[in-house]
Formats: C-alpha cells, structure tokens, sequence
C-alpha cells in the first residue's frame, strides 16, 4: 500500500469513528499524476448529494503532460461505497449530526485509487485541548523511563 496523502489534521478537529474504504472515479491523467504523489486531501470534505457521496475540494494536481484543459484540480469527484455502508454512512449524518471525513488517500495493492473516510463528530476547544494535554503526557512519560533507565 503506497500512501499519497493522509489527513493529519482530522484526528486533531474530529473524534473518529467508524472506518471506511471506499474507491474514487478519477480521470486517467489524474491517476498519472497520484502515481508522482501530487495530490492532498487537506481541505477536503465529504457531501451528499442525490443518496451519493461526493468528495469536495480534494486538490490533484494537473498532469505535466496531459492535454486535458478542462480538467479542474478540485472538480468534485464520486466516491464509490457498498450500499449498506452508503445507508449507514449517510444515515448517521443525518440523524446523529456526525461529519463524514475523508483520512487517507492510497493505492491498494492492486494499483487502484482508495480513500479511506470515517464518521466524525467534531471536537470542542476543551476537547482539542485535553488531546493536546494527553499526547504530551505520553510523551513525557516516555522520556522520564527513558531518563531512567540510563
């Protein structure tokens, strides 16, 4: 599995949730230019629209070589899903307010384009701030037995 582009920032302003692996419909020059590692997932969100899911915003950069002009670099692109966990998906954002976030952006081991998403709900700022307090604990922690046991 090659990663192109991972979502560090959604674990900071989400809670995450259930898990999902789902498949992109991508042009061909798009593909080329995800192989040269070119795309971000950043700024992207996950929408609804019409009982389908749309990925908004996710920047792939033009192909050097590509004659395609037409081809915007956020164009919304559709994310492919089984039927039961689209109604799962889109039911719980809609009744239980949860956000669908994309995390990470790959090639599986068969060369195709994945985009792991999850359910989320988002964070307050005591709870960004409590993460924040647990994580330098950790690594507190980690640098005091490493003191110690020299």
């Amino acid at each position: 599995m090659q990663i192109i582009a991972a979502n560090k920032k959604a674990f900071y302003d989400y809670l995450i949730g259930d898990r999902f692996e789902a498949g992109l419909v991508l042009t061909g020059p798009e593909v080329k230019s995800l192989r040269i590692n070119t795309g971000s997932i950043k700024e992207s969100y996950i929408i609804e629209k019409d009982g389908e899911l749309w990925s908004t915003n996710c920047h792939i950069k033009k192909y050097s070589s590509s004659k395609d002009v037409e081809n915007s670099t956020t164009r919304e692109r559709k994310i492919l899903v089984k039927k039961k966990e689209l109604n799962k998906i889109i039911g719980a954002s809609r009744r239980e307010g949860m956000t669908v976030v994309p995390i990470k952006l790959y090639f599986n081991d068969k060369g195709l384009v994945k985009l792991t998403i999850a359910l989320a709900k988002g964070k307050k700022k005591h709870d960004k701030r409590a993460s924040i307090k647990d994580k330098e604990w950790v690594i507190n922690k980690q640098r005091l037995i490493k003191n110690r046991s020299l």
